[in-house]
């Protein structure tokens, strides 16, 4: 497990960029993380072990917990983490890990955050059951929240599912395909973690500008975190990275520098094998190597600091002081994470 997988204690500062952030902002921020992981490893408390150690499966693995952390950040904008917002931040993380579950029955992903996926461990059925069982919780969690808060959530849960639906069907005839991957991502990816911007204004009581500033920027960073992943995932060594490179070729994913690349070099052979997942481990290596020399990542790097510049813009109203810094070293973080 790296030191970005590992969840922030006390004094430990913060992955994602954000240890160089205010010692004091990030001692509370540290603090009520603590507090986050004790609701979610909470998940565990059903009359059945084995329903337990399915649903920690993925809570114990770790993770970079950027969804908790951003809340938690975020309602630093106003009066920082009151129960409320330490709740609405466990709550999105449960939705999150939930959406890992079933994505890897749809991938038929083997490993997740360097153990085996559930579905590999035990099988499909487990795995889709157990995301429901963490929706069930999540769900709980923000109905203790009111009923605002339940229809927001129910709002995130349709564009999730929409988004999901409409990556597997793919573009329309006639859609421009880069339109509609930045529309997926932003339904996919994006919805989650703004509606984690609006959670932490709503439940620090900050105004509504500025929970409406934090909803916005969470909606474009979490598209650009998603862009950058896609970066890395070609563009960076297993060394550099901590990942295996090519793991969106092997699912036949086709993302934002793949979609540049077909579009605009225009070669044949990386047209064949973009057609489809690539299990051969010879022709991921070519598929990458074609990818490295192609156009494509150059303009998906120069898509991903339109969206830096426009998390940057959307962060304006918001106070100036410790949590607006920390949300601007997120968003160079973004860039950064990618060279």
């Amino acid at each position: 497990m790296t030191a970005e997988q590992t969840p922030a204690v006390p004094g430990s500062g913060l992955p994602l960029g954000l240890s160089a952030a205010d010692p004091d902002l990030v001692r509370a921020v540290s603090l009520a993380l603590s507090d986050v992981e004790k609701i979610l490893h909470g998940v565990a408390d059903s009359e059945v072990s084995f329903i337990d150690e399915a649903a920690l499966h993925l809570v114990n693995a770790g993770g970079k917990r950027f969804r908790p952390l951003f809340t938690l950040i975020s309602s630093h904008v106003a009066d920082g983490p009151t129960p409320d917002v330490i709740t609405a931040a466990a709550a999105v993380e449960l939705v999150h890990l939930a959406t890992l579950y079933h994505d890897d029955v749809m991938d038929e992903a083997t490993m997740r955050r360097g153990a085996d996926s559930v579905n590999a461990k035990w099988d499909n059925t487990i795995a889709i059951l157990t995301g429901d069982f963490l929706f069930a919780h999540a769900s709980g969690l923000v109905a203790d929240l009111g009923t605002d808060a339940a229809r927001i959530i129910a709002e995130t849960f349709s564009e999730l599912v929409t988004g999901q639906m409409r990556e597997t069907i793919g573009p329309a005839a006639g859609e421009d395909p880069v339109e509609h991957y930045l529309s997926v991502i932003g339904q996919k990816t994006g919805s989650l973690i703004a509606t984690a911007g609006r959670y932490a204004g709503m439940f620090a009581n900050a105004t509504d500008e500025q929970t409406e500033a934090l909803h916005r920027y969470g909606k474009i960073i979490g598209a650009a975190f998603q862009i950058s992943d896609d970066i890395i995932d070609i563009a960076s060594p297993a060394a550099e990275s901590g990942k295996t490179p090519g793991t969106d070729l092997r699912e036949g994913v086709k993302t934002l520098p793949m979609i540049h690349a077909l579009a605009v070099d225009g070669n044949a052979r990386l047209t064949e094998l973009l057609a489809g997942p690539i299990s051969d481990d010879a022709e991921v290596d070519e598929a990458l190597e074609l990818l490295r020399a192609s156009q494509g990542l150059q303009r998906a790097r120069q898509t991903l600091e339109q969206y830096a510049e426009r998390a940057q813009t959307a962060l304006a109203p918001l106070p100036a002081g410790a949590a607006r810094d920390a949300l601007e070293l997120l968003t160079r973080y973004v860039i950064e994470r990618t060279r």
